[in-house]
This record gives C-alpha cells, structure tokens and sequence, in this order.
C-alpha cells in the first residue's frame, strides 16, 4: 500500500490586484483560517468606508420621524378648528359662513394627506435602510475577498506567487497540503473484500528510518465494490492519523488481513437418530 495525501490545495486568488504580502513560507505549519497571503485592498476598503457611511446617514433618516410627528399634530389641530366651526354654527346659526367651512374641511383632508406622505417617507427610509446594510454587507465581503486564509490545518509546500506581482481570480498563490491524517491505498484480492470491511479498524506496519516495522493505527474507509477482472484484485483504502507527523506520502506500508477478523462459521447440527 502507498501512502497518500487526503486533502491537498492550491489557495487561489479571489480578486483581481497586487499580491501586497505572503505571510508564510514553504514548510510552515498552518492552522484553518490562518491568513496566507494579502492582495492589495485600499480601493475595497475606501468603497466600505463610503458604504458604511451611507449606512449612518440612511440610519438617521429611518429613526428620524419628526415629519410624521408634525403631520399627525396637524390633523389633530385641523379637526379641533373644524369641530369648534360645527359647534359654533349649532349654537349660532351661519355663524361661520360654507366657504369657510369647506376650507378647513380642505384642512383637515389635507393634513390626513401630509400624513400618509409623511409614513410613506418613513417606510421608504426604512428600505433605504435595508439596501445600504446589504450593500455594506457586500463591501465587506469584497474586503475580505482579498484576504486568503488557510482552508484547513496543513503545511505550505509551495509559494507560487511573489509579493509586488499581479494576480487574478482564480490563480493559484499558495499550496497546502494536509498531513495530520494520511490515505494508504492499495489493493485487495476480492476473495477478502467482503462488505463489511468498511469502517472495520486496522493496523497499518510502515518501515521508518528510525523504526522498521512500525504500526500506525487505521481504518477502512473505502473498498471499491468493482473487481479487477484481470488479477481479481479490488481497490482498497484506509485513513490513518498522522498527529506526530512521522509519516509522510509516498512511503510504503502493509496490512495483514488477520487483524480484519471473520465472522465465525457456523458448524453444521449433529443429526438425530432416526432424523433424515
């Protein structure tokens, strides 16, 4: 069986622009979410600012609701005046004359307008609102969209872009390999690769320069339900975990089919006499 990495990448630029840094080197050690290399994001960072600014103003119009306090008073007002009007005439017939009346009828209707002006303003301050935090959202996407982080624990094996150079979405800058946990693969022959191999623990005997015949706890994680037609053979693979990093890809190990255990067999039932 030969080992094998699990999970390797090349960390691609998501933005177009100047590699401002690499902040690691080949064969550092890196943690998930640890950040690798930085692409020039003044220009990002000017347009979130300006964003954010819109934010505070937009924020300021939503909260602001003296309009709509004014234009409730006014009708308040309106129809107090209308309602001394009416009383007036009950008490002094055409004391207040229908032209006049019908303008503070006018007034009243008006300022029930102004008020529904007034929470239509208000609502579209709210939307206003809403756009200009998605909008910072998206600004701050964008900022972080230069940033490349490391996508799991690994070593970098490779540095592929220099700072002070052009880069593009898409293009590889740093290479990460995995190398805490390691896939051995090799093949079976069919007549021992019964379906309930999968998942079943194993030990796997590595030669290490100071330890030949070294065994590495495993497990089955894969057995390729097609068999080779030619050699009876199917594929097999098992993940081992490499916490003290002694092993490395590309070295060579075997498994003994005795640490995978079969089901006993069942002996036949004595017969009875007289039983057929």
């Amino acid at each position: 069986m030969l080992l094998r990495l699990v999970q390797q990448v090349e960390v691609p630029a998501r933005e177009a622009g100047l590699l401002a840094s690499v902040e690691v080197t080949e064969g550092q050690m890196v943690e998930e979410g640890q950040l690798l290399a930085q692409i020039d994001d003044n220009q990002a960072r000017w347009e979130e600012e300006q964003v954010n600014l819109d934010v505070q103003i937009a924020r300021v119009n939503a909260a602001n609701e003296v309009n709509l306090s004014f234009a409730r008073k006014s009708v308040d007002v309106a129809r107090a005046e209308l309602r001394r009007a009416e009383q007036s005439n009950l008490s002094f017939a055409k004391s207040v004359s229908e032209s006049e009346m019908d303008r503070l009828r006018l007034v009243v209707e008006r300022s029930v307008l102004a008020v529904e002006q007034a929470e239509h303003e208000q609502t579209i301050a709210g939307l206003t609102l809403q756009a200009r935090e998605s909008m910072a959202r998206s600004a701050q996407e964008r900022v972080e969209r230069h940033k490349l982080p490391a996508p799991f624990s690994g070593i970098v094996v490779q540095i592929k872009r220099q700072r002070g150079e052009w880069v593009t979405p898409g293009e590889a800058v740093v290479r990460v390999v995995r190398i805490d946990r390691l896939r051995a693969e090799g093949y079976l022959s069919a007549s021992d690769a019964r379906p309930d191999l999968q998942g079943r623990p194993v030990r796997l005997r590595v030669d290490l320069p100071d330890g030949p015949g070294t065994i590495f706890p495993g497990k089955i994680t894969f057995v390729d339900p097609e068999i080779d037609p030619v050699n009876a053979q199917t594929r097999i693979w098992v993940e081992v975990e490499n916490t003290d990093l002694r092993l490395r890809p590309g070295m060579r190990a075997s498994m003994k089919l005795d640490e995978l255990t079969r089901p006993p067999t069942r002996s036949p039932k004595p017969q009875r006499d007289g039983e057929s």
